[in-house]
């Protein structure tokens, strides 16, 4: 199983949504910030250089929004998706295809990895 840890940004009433790369599984898919953990490391620390990599912002990490176990044809995730804000930096696109701020209303118009559905749910008021 392969740990993998996101981040909830919110600015105001949008947060923060990222576009896998084309040359990447789940290909431009729109995911949360974040990745895998590396050994010897925390998931905040994980989530805290992750977001340093692939959008250029130091972020504060707060408390677990939620957890999802799921699996995919080539492989089985524990995604944790936690609070954060951005500490310091405005987010640019260093690794994904696109970034956006969207609302809750906008779920709908983005395709999302299969593993954010339940989270997606619990943010549109559903679980």
């Amino acid at each position: 199983m392969t740990e993998v840890v996101a981040a909830l940004i919110w600015d105001q009433d949008r947060f923060l949504i990222c576009q896998r790369p084309a040359n990447k599984m789940r290909a431009l898919l729109w995911e949360f910030v974040g990745g895998k953990v590396e050994p010897e490391e925390t998931k905040a620390q994980a989530l805290i250089r992750e977001c340093r990599e692939e959008l250029a912002v130091t972020i504060s990490v707060g408390d677990v929004f939620m957890e999802v176990l799921h699996e995919y044809p080539d492989m089985t995730v524990h995604l944790t998706l936690f609070h954060a804000a951005i500490a310091e930096g405005t987010p640019q696109k260093l690794e994904h295809n696109d970034i956006r701020w969207i609302t809750v209303r906008e779920i709908p118009e983005y395709s999302f990895c299969p593993a954010d559905t339940d989270i997606l749910a619990r943010l549109q008021g559903g679980i």
